[in-house]
């Protein structure tokens, strides 16, 4: 994107940081640090966000998995005196299902069970670039633009592929945007590259997390109780053990046979 003020410091003052909150809610972390123009990010222990968090392994040398596997705008507080977020979502209710851009309350993100890792960052814009933000996100709000699945797929190819990464995502739909690739495209709207090098349709949360754009991670950190994870290694032994009893039945019934 040619732009003189692209990637340019929103402070001469901020530097890359990363804050690490402990002992908040869900509630508590975003009501103190979720500003309009901030962009929120979220981790979770659903399947697919597992599947996000191994795909982003390409992102690392190490090959570490991913943190992050959702990420979104921050709107601000409205009239019914909730604070409001823009994102590229799966919205999915009993009765209704919404797959694309869209307006949520920010209370969405208070379900710890669901959300278990937030960040805010916060990239010191002002006024005007923020208003750029907010009106490209609403724009696109209102012409429907649909969360795209084929394009996730694409974005997974692409990690495996570096050299696919600056170019157009390969399932690329029209009006369409999953949740990072919406985030990145409205930053570059506003003159601002949060991924230098790859295309709109091929970013990561994961991406975005580590911009080198100047900005403030605020992060919210828990720790997992020891009797958690004492749990879950219990139940894991178990699982393992089940299985290995019903390998060891199978072989007693075929030499038997």
């Amino acid at each position: 994107m040619a732009n003189n003020e692209q990637n340019e410091p929103a402070s001469n003052t901020m530097q890359n940081q990363t804050v690490v909150v402990t002992g908040l809610t869900n509630r508590e972390f975003l009501e103190q640090y979720a500003r309009p123009g901030r962009v929120g990010l979220s981790g979770g222990i659903t399947l697919i966000d597992k599947a996000i968090a191994r795909a982003e392994r390409h992102v690392d040398q190490a090959g570490e998995w991913g943190s992050w596997s959702h990420s979104f705008l921050f709107q601000g507080p409205r009239h019914d005196g909730h604070h409001w977020v823009i994102e590229s979502d799966l919205d999915v209710h009993r009765k209704h299902i919404r797959l694309g851009v869209q307006e949520n309350r920010i209370s969405k993100y208070f379900d710890e069970g669901l959300y278990t890792t937030l960040a805010v960052l916060d990239f010191g814009l002002p006024e005007e670039r923020v208003s750029v933000l907010l009106r490209e996100g609403l724009e696109l709000v209102a012409s429907r633009a649909r969360y795209s699945l084929h394009e996730l797929v694409g974005t997974l190819i692409a990690r495996r592929h570096p050299g696919l990464r600056t170019r157009e995502n390969l399932l690329a739909r029209e009006s369409s945007l999953y949740c990072s690739a919406f985030v990145q495209h409205l930053f570059r709207k506003a003159g601002i590259d949060l991924a230098p090098g790859v295309h709109d349709k091929n970013t990561t949360p994961e991406d975005i997390s580590r911009t080198t754009v100047p900005h403030m991670t605020y992060l919210l950190k828990r720790e997992t109780p020891t009797g958690v994870i004492s749990e879950m290694r219990a139940k894991l032994r178990r699982r393992v053990q089940t299985r290995i009893e019903k390998i060891k039945e199978v072989r007693r019934k075929i030499r038997r046979a």
